[in-house]
């Protein structure tokens, strides 16, 4: 399936286009979700690849990205439904555009490249804005309210689980030490001060700043809530499909379907089957998909993306 590159349409090129639109089987008259709309790249070619009646239900909780969509999608605006809501309310959102269920679901998880590429949002180290890190301004906890108010054992806890940052205890005790803080400068430089001689070939603050916005977007219990929500959004034969782009995020979900995949969830050594567990979904995706050269070439941040996918059964 080759379809139009949405990558002239849009200033964020979608991850995995095309192998999303191979998992998803996109056809006329059937209906989808796009639980992270972002740009609207991958939304865009499932509507090119259901034309002329399938329709798409976006959902995103940043009002930026979704004035993007809205004006990139405006030749679908019939089949598009873009709506300001977090996937966690998948269930809701599919109700109030009267739909039962649907026939494929895609969300792309973590920050979007014109997040990142917009210093006043305090996503990104490599330019000086706020310390920011939300992903809609609705949301009360931005980064620097964690680093200025937290202690130095939950600021360390944090860094270390949702950064997997080593040195979690040395960085939490520096920024106790020197705070406030209010720009992302500010912390990316205090962090690389106190990573002395840390040999990694990516910048010191990387970790720190993945495990603050992970922290102030509660990405990951999102992602724990949004799963059996997709599954119970799903029609029989209908397909997930989820990019992931670190191992905090693939390893949710790959223990989810995988659990999900099985009829008994007893433990191994447990003879006799009680769980009265029943599968809901077979694997497409034993391993997961992950880009090519050429993508990764044209988009670097492709790099790290992991798709898996799964089908109702």
């Amino acid at each position: 399936m080759n379809l139009p590159d949405p990558g002239d349409l849009t200033p964020h090129l979608p991850v995995l286009y095309q192998e999303v639109l191979q998992a998803l089987q996109p056809a006329d008259k059937h209906h989808f979700i796009d639980a992270t709309l972002g740009a609207g790249g991958h939304t865009w070619g499932i509507l090119a690849a259901s034309d002329p009646t399938g329709e798409v239900l976006g959902l995103d909780i940043d009002p930026q990205a979704l004035a993007i969509a809205s004006q990139r999608l405006s030749v679908y605006s019939q089949r598009a439904h873009l709506v300001q809501a977090s996937y966690t309310t998948l269930l809701d959102q599919l109700q109030a555009v009267g739909w039962q269920s649907v026939d494929g679901i895609v969300i792309d998880l973590g920050v979007s490249s014109m997040q990142i590429d917009t210093p006043e949002r305090g996503f990104s180290f490599l330019a000086n804005g706020p310390l920011d890190m939300r992903f809609s301004p609705a949301q009360s906890t931005t980064a620097a309210d964690l680093v200025n108010q937290l202690s130095e054992q939950d600021l360390a806890e944090i860094i270390w689980k949702y950064g997997e940052e080593r040195h979690s205890r040395r960085i939490a005790r520096a920024i106790i030490s020197n705070r406030p803080f209010s720009t992302t400068a500010q912390l990316a430089e205090l962090i690389a001060k106190a990573s002395r001689g840390q040999r990694d070939r990516i910048h010191p603050a990387t970790r720190t700043f993945q495990a603050l916005r992970i922290a102030v977007n509660q990405e990951l219990q999102a992602l724990e809530e949004f799963l059996p929500l997709a599954l119970q959004a799903l029609n029989h034969g209908g397909r997930l499909a989820v990019i992931s782009f670190h191992s905090l995020e693939d390893r949710i979900v790959k223990h989810y379907l995988r659990r999900e995949s099985q009829d008994c969830i007893c433990p191994p050594e447990q003879l006799i089957c009680n769980c009265g567990h029943k599968a809901q979904i077979r694997l497409i995706t034993r391993h997961p998909i992950t880009a090519g050269e050429k993508e990764i070439e044209q988009n670097p941040r492709a790099r790290s993306a992991r798709l898996r996918v799964a089908e109702k059964i």
